[in-house]
């Protein structure tokens, strides 16, 4: 446990005043709101939400802003409140197939029912700077669809009405959902306490793991089956109530990768699933999980573990940025006496080297006169 060093508190002080003064920044420019967080980096904003395992829009902009854009900072500070937040039950799991959908594209299928979405996306912007962004330039009014909206199955549902792909990981109906935040993890952990620690994992990480599980670090050669953004009922069941109450609704990106499987002596040959879900328009975000998802089902699937993205207890250990944090930003805390000690080794050590060197010195002066 590290405390304050004598004779710092005032050092810390000034220095959390000159950390607000900068967050404001020149006072002749207007102060940031956090309706324009939330509304213009809403992106930034969705990030906070998915990886601080907390859904609140108006929470998760003060974050950003009180970290001064710092996406891990805020991330950790949303967590740290949330865990003040009594907790009075758990919702039904979310229906998807049901979503409200704003986005939604199929790398599997060109003609699906109720069609491709391509939604706001940067897919097909050119990476080029916009200097009218620069003078605050109105952007023109999009279109909107006239025609009625069709059902959209998932591609999923689609490739199990054949029988060509797995089963989707139901779980017994006797048995409780884990919960990762209430259970220390326990290794192996089961799919659902996997899906949500990869849920709320940094994206850089699983970015990374999912991009090396394409380079040959793993057996993954997927296809995006389907990835769709929009909003769905969140709604919990009272037990005054025969019906389920609707809470509301949030916004959520879900992405299914289809990967190949050559069967067994028991299952005939069909895909499997790779499976992610996150808070908020998060493609980049929800793809990689379901690749590291996809992944870490290799022993389940008697597939060799040969690469780190296979590796459960390596992947769900190091997944999470705000642990990452901690243990990486410590360093920068008084090490003092741990310091003085190793200092102390090393001039132990020279010592003796040097002894060793002049005696080997004298050795050689010795054997050189008696020759």
């Amino acid at each position: 446990m590290y405390v304050a060093v004598k004779g710092g508190e005032a050092a810390i002080q000034n220095a959390h005043r000159l950390l607000a003064d900068r967050r404001r920044g020149d006072r002749n420019v207007p102060a940031i709101t956090l309706e324009q967080i939330a509304s213009q980096l809403s992106l930034a904003v969705d990030r906070v939400m998915s990886e601080g395992s907390l859904y609140d829009t108006g929470l998760a902009a003060l974050a950003v802003k009180q970290a001064r854009g710092d996406m891990i900072e805020a991330i950790f500070l949303l967590r740290a409140y949330r865990t003040t937040l009594p907790r009075f039950g758990y919702t039904r799991p979310v229906d998807t197939a049901a979503m409200l959908v704003e986005r939604r594209v199929s790398a599997t299928y060109k003609d699906l029912p109720g069609g491709q979405l391509l939604g706001p996306t940067f897919d097909y912007t050119h990476r080029l700077l916009d200097p009218e962004l620069a003078e605050d330039a109105e952007p023109a009014t999009p279109e909107a669809r006239s025609e009625a909206e069709e059902a959209m199955p998932r591609v999923s549902d689609i490739l199990a009405n054949e029988g060509l792909i797995e089963e989707d990981g139901s779980l017994p109906e006797d048995r409780e959902p884990g919960d990762i935040t209430r259970e220390p993890p326990e290794f192996p952990m089961e799919r659902d306490q996997r899906l949500q620690a990869l849920s709320r994992g940094d994206e850089g990480f699983l970015l990374a793991l999912g991009y090396s599980t394409q380079r040959g670090y793993g057996r993954n050669h997927p296809f995006a089956g389907e990835i769709r953004i929009g909003e769905v009922d969140v709604e919990i069941d009272v037990p005054e109530l025969d019906f389920p109450l609707t809470l509301g609704r949030i916004r959520v990106t879900e992405c299914q990768m289809v990967n190949q499987f050559k069967g067994s002596q028991k299952v005939p040959p069909q895909f499997t699933r790779g499976y992610g879900l996150v808070f908020g328009q998060s493609e980049r975000k929800a793809m990689a999980m379901s690749l590291c998802d996809r992944a870490l089902r290799a022993g389940e699937l008697d597939e060799d573990i040969t690469a780190p993205a296979q590796d459960e207890e390596f992947v769900i250990s190091h997944c999470d940025n705000v642990q990452a944090t901690g243990f990486v930003e410590h360093l920068k805390l008084p090490h003092y006496v741990d310091f003085q000690a190793e200092l102390g080794l090393v001039r132990q050590m020279r010592r003796e080297y040097e002894e060793r060197r002049e005696s080997a010195a004298a050795d050689t002066e010795r054997r050189e006169a008696a020759e």
